[in-house]
């Protein structure tokens, strides 16, 4: 599993290098800088292996600290119930289909991330998930193709981004290896290669990955089967 998680930061390191370049080539059209966390608000679904990371670096935090981010994390929990009785460790949201999971997303929700600290910076920064280090730029792969079409409303005020090649990067690559390696992972943890298995930011901190008897939940996980799973 050491391994796989290895090759996932030197994925994660191209994305970030990705974003920097980005940001070198195009100053005066992107906002993103140290300690801006408008777009770290709402809930962001993550993979098992972005979480498996994100409890590494959040493990490493003061005792004091992990208690102060815990209470916000069960508290979101709570709130997840409402809508989802059912939810329970170790928190994986494939036995819905995805558009259950937006209830628990909706747009107009700006509750802060539970791991920003008081002046707005990530407390795990170098373990945080893929979709933070993506956020706030649109994705445009080599070949021109569009993968993800929004961006924040701070960058490109007055531009289109998506017509722009230097934001380019060879995206539908790195997602493929994103897939490739969350099925190493499962491998790994459940003796199972799964595509899709994933939770929440708030609730991959509640997950006991070393307590837990994952062969075990996994007879009983009955997952929604998706595209990729059919693969």
């Amino acid at each position: 599993m050491e391994r796989t998680v290895q090759n996932y930061l030197e994925l994660l390191q191209q994305i970030d290098r990705w974003f920097a370049l980005s940001i070198e080539r195009y100053p005066e059209l992107i906002a993103c800088q140290g300690g801006c966390s408008g777009c770290c608000r709402s809930l962001f679904d993550i993979t098992m292996l972005d979480a498996y990371l994100l409890k590494l670096g959040f493990d490493a935090l003061t005792a004091e600290t992990r208690e102060k981010v815990l209470v916000k994390c069960r508290a979101r929990l709570e709130l997840m119930r409402q809508q989802w009785p059912e939810f329970r460790h170790p928190f994986v949201v494939n036995e819905r289909p995805e558009e259950d999971w937006e209830l628990l997303m909706p747009d107009e929700d700006e509750t802060p991330c539970v791991l920003l600290d008081a002046n707005g910076r990530c407390l795990v920064y170098e373990n945080r998930p893929m979709t933070c280090r993506l956020h706030g730029l649109p994705l445009v792969d080599v070949t021109g193709e569009v993968l993800h079409d929004e961006w924040c409303t701070l960058n490109f005020t007055e531009s289109d981004p998506l017509e722009l090649e230097g934001l380019r990067a060879p995206f539908d690559t790195m997602i493929r290896r994103e897939v490739a390696l969350v099925r190493d992972f499962t491998q790994a943890l459940l003796g199972k290669r799964i595509s899709e298995l994933d939770t929440f930011i708030p609730t991959a901190l509640l997950v006991d990955f070393a307590g837990l008897d994952w062969h075990e939940w996994l007879r009983g996980f009955t997952p929604v089967v998706t595209d990729s799973e059919e693969e």
